[in-house]
């Protein structure tokens, strides 16, 4: 007679958690949430309401609390969702409650690299777990996690992160009112002089008229959104000087830029650029820091073809563009050895 012996795990005699990995697909009318547990290799999909972190907890400690019951041993839950449009509250509000949350990097995962290729959100929810699955068991090629900064991290940024949208928004305004000039012939007006009201009045067209009735009235609307955007500028960098000159600064990395705004070349807006962005976290060596602002090389060698394609430009985009400024500017400013 046959005779089939099947293991069942003991309750108590094993300690050790055993893992269950958990995706969150975001969007702003629902998540959907792939578990993959112990229990079977299929990945499990449920779907809640967006933004409803209670909701999600509910369902995490549900299936955990299913899980546990049936090994009879701990669970640990590993969870992960892809950095974008929701930011970083929701990797907060999970490590609050004991889950090992992550981060993921949506350009570090792969996908198939056929032209007509299915994508749904189960199936990103399906992806991102087995990512996570294989990142965690030492495969550091199946995805790049995050560094999630602190909140007063986060803030800190704020400052010259909305200068440069304000002045890219200003760049912008200027170039509709030239445009618009120079379909009449106009090209000798300065949007940016004082005095830009009041030239208004006296500009002509190449013909010798003067400006048309709404032409003016839409020139005459963007001055004024021109200037509220000027007034905001002035304002923020009003705030970001007094990092520099005021000794009870309350910024989070105020030391950090009044050192750095003592070097040559380097003024207020270098240095509160580069801390934010670059400083403000320690660099194991200077490989690591290449590849964080895409300052690295792009080689690409295979048979007979050996060339390098430049820097790979796959860092943080703003610190990148503000050091190869700095580069220019200190062989300016300091061209002697």
């Amino acid at each position: 007679m046959e005779v089939r012996i099947v293991s069942t795990p003991s309750a108590g005699t094993d300690n050790e958690p055993v893992h269950c990995y958990v995706a969150i697909e975001l969007s702003k009318s629902s998540w959907i949430v792939g578990f993959q547990t112990p229990l079977t290799n299929k990945t499990s999909q449920y779907q809640v309401k967006a933004c409803d972190a209670s909701a999600l907890l509910e369902l995490i400690e549900r299936v955990r609390t299913r899980v546990a019951r049936e090994l009879r041993r701990p669970i640990e839950v590993m969870s992960c969702y892809e950095a974008g449009y929701d930011g970083f509250w929701l990797h907060r509000v999970l490590k609050a409650h004991g889950i090992h949350n992550h981060v993921l990097d949506p350009a570090s995962l792969q996908v198939n690299r056929r032209a007509r290729r299915a994508k749904t959100d189960r199936i990103d929810a399906d992806r991102m777990v087995r990512a996570l699955i294989r990142y965690l068991r030492g495969e550091p090629e199946a995805c790049s996690v995050v560094r999630v900064p602190s909140v007063e991290q986060e803030d800190a940024r704020r400052l010259h992160r909305e200068r440069r949208r304000l002045i890219a928004e200003r760049v912008q305004h200027v170039n509709r009112i030239k445009g618009l000039c120079a379909t009449q012939g106009i090209y000798h007006y300065a949007p940016l002089r004082k005095d830009r009201l009041a030239r208004l009045d006296d500009l002509r067209t190449g013909d010798g008229r003067a400006l048309p009735t709404r032409l003016k009235a839409e020139i005459a609307r963007e001055l004024k959104r021109l200037e509220v955007l000027l007034e905001m500028i002035a304002t923020v960098e009003t705030e970001r000087d007094v990092i520099l000159t005021s000794a009870a600064s309350t910024h989070l990395n105020a030391g950090k830029i009044k050192m750095l705004a003592k070097l040559k070349a380097i003024g207020p807006e270098f240095a509160t650029t580069l801390v934010g962005e670059v400083f403000y976290r320690e660099f194991a060596n200077r490989r690591k820091l290449g590849s964080y602002v895409g300052l690295g090389s792009s080689p690409f060698c295979s048979g007979p073809v050996d060339r390098d394609q430049g820097i790979s430009k796959a860092g943080n985009p703003t610190a990148r563009s503000m050091m190869i400024e700095l580069a220019w500017t200190w062989l300016r400013y300091q061209p002697g050895p």
